[in-house]
């Protein structure tokens, strides 16, 4: 099964996964530049986003840098 879990929640992908985080954030419309990820608990620096793998079942959360103070 496709699915993967995105701040806490499942969300399948009928069509597939993406290959790697960087297509994820490109399917989910989230500015890569703009987010902190980790995946089943560990950081991925954003220079390997388009090299990190995805696999079914995996954690994923995805915190947004906000502007201000």
């Amino acid at each position: 099964m496709n699915v993967l879990k995105v701040n806490g929640v499942a969300k399948e992908f009928p069509q597939g996964l993406p290959d790697t985080l960087a297509k994820l954030l490109v399917e989910l419309r989230v500015e890569s530049a703009t987010v902190v990820a980790e995946i089943d608990g560990e950081i991925i620096e954003f220079e390997k986003f388009a090299q990190t793998s995805l696999q079914p079942g995996q954690s994923i959360e995805l915190m947004r840098f906000m502007p201000g103070g």
